[in-house]
């Protein structure tokens, strides 16, 4: 094959230059991605090039020499950095294969017609040497596509950071937060929520996989609910939402279908509100129940007072110790239930009706466990100041790290007071009366 093309090497080369004008033509023609991405001289020099690399790789290879794939490599870097398809890329390199072929028979047929049958052997390797080229140049693409997907990430997670813990401006500068705003797509004025989720578990979803409203690299929006950008952090994940004209609502259903705690904060106007809102939507999240099921979306203007509480830690611990302190040293199944209890009657709004149906056992039974609660507190359950006070070290007990899980409703009116009695009624809790 060397032999071959040294013979018709001047009359080849004149036959490529053809060629790759004939290539360059069809492809602006046919294909609107390059047509819009490069001029006819630029294209019409990389197609010869092609060309007539493809001839150094067949010979080359008849030498059992490596096909040179360090240019094919280089184009596929650039192209994928240019934004063309890499279709069109491949696409190229099949009909630079075709017009070399075809070049070649006919300087050979042009040169000495008898040596045609000597050629037809050398079309496998061809072939293989234009696969070699178009997949070092597929390969090099990929490899851009991705490094240019990690740089983009690695920005919209800079901005939102920018977002999230942001400072506000030195004065005579720009407004840094408005900035990154205006980067990311989000309006200067608007309806925006920060979602903040407590880190998921092994085999846990979460919105790694989409999350509600979709992707976005570190989120993204879908026409059926808020746009939202997710930023993933060691402690958990953190979502900007723009509201636009959905209802908070209906962010919070979203939220409640993935198998994740999540804390909501307040509805923001600006870029520059959404550091602050991100500190509330993390006491929102302390305030969320935890248990098995669904997630649960705590909004924060829903669970004020028990935010209060999260805020501050050290003060939280001494309304534990100071208000529950004598309960909480009971034995642990008796702690349980007497906390059970006061937690349902709270949800209940002070319903001893309610909690028992809740509970599943007799009213007097609740009764029972709330008086043996103000005998061991001090407080009593008629005093709007104390109800207060045991609301308050109720939500510290519920949200201290160490503290065990309260058990089930059924298993804590299990635990000490048998089944219902009979003609107890049994309705739903949400049911009025």
């Amino acid at each position: 094959m060397e032999r071959i093309i040294e013979e018709i090497r001047e009359d080849l080369d004149r036959r490529l230059a053809v060629a790759a004008d004939r290539l360059t033509d069809r492809t602006l023609t046919e294909d609107p991605a390059y047509a819009a991405l490069l001029g006819r001289a630029e294209l019409r020099e990389r197609v010869h090039r092609t060309l007539r690399q493809t001839v150094e790789g067949l010979v080359r290879s008849s030498r059992a020499e490596p096909v040179e794939l360090a240019e094919a490599r280089a184009t596929g870097a650039l192209r994928a950095g240019q934004g063309l398809p890499l279709g069109s890329l491949r696409r190229v390199y099949r009909q630079a294969g075709r017009l070399v072929w075809q070049c070649l028979t006919e300087a050979v047929a042009a040169h000495d017609r008898a040596e045609l049958p000597r050629l037809l052997a050398g079309a496998g390797a061809l072939w293989d040497v234009l696969d070699q080229l178009a997949d070092a140049a597929s390969e090099a693409y990929h490899d851009a596509e991705a490094e240019r997907g990690e740089r983009e990430r690695e920005r919209r997670a800079a901005l939102l950071d920018t977002l999230l813990d942001g400072s506000g401006p030195a004065a005579g500068t720009p407004d840094p937060a408005a900035a990154a705003a205006a980067r990311l797509g989000l309006p200067e004025r608007g309806r925006f929520v920060v979602v903040a989720l407590a880190p998921s578990g092994p085999g846990d979803g979460g919105p790694g996989y989409g999350g509600p409203g979709g992707g976005d690299g570190a989120g993204g929006g879908v026409a059926e609910g808020p746009r939202v950008l997710w930023r993933i952090r060691a402690d958990g994940e953190t979502g900007v939402a723009e509201l636009g004209h959905h209802p908070l609502e209906a962010l919070r259903a979203l939220l409640a279908r993935l198998p994740v705690r999540a804390g909501i904060s307040p509805v923001v106007g600006t870029p520059a509100e959404l550091a602050g809102a991100r500190r509330l939507a993390a006491l929102a999240l302390r305030t969320a129940p935890s248990g098995p099921g669904p997630g649960t979306a705590a909004l924060l203007d829903e669970r004020l007072p028990a935010a209060l509480v999260a805020a501050d830690p050290e003060l939280a611990a001494r309304l534990r110790e100071v208000v529950l302190g004598p309960v909480l040293a009971l034995a642990p199944q008796e702690a349980r239930v007497l906390l059970v209890t006061l937690g349902t009657w709270l949800d209940c709004r002070g319903s001893t009706t309610y909690a028992a149906q809740r509970l599943y056992c007799h009213r007097n039974t609740v009764s029972n466990r709330l008086r043996r609660l103000e005998q061991l507190t001090g407080r009593a359950l008629s005093d709007p100041a104390h109800v207060v006070e045991l609301a308050l070290a109720h939500a510290a007990v519920v949200q201290r790290p160490t503290a065990p899980p309260p058990p089930p409703a059924a298993a804590a009116a299990a635990a000490d007071d048998g089944p219902t009695p009979a003609g107890t009624a049994r309705r739903s809790p949400r049911s009025p009366g």
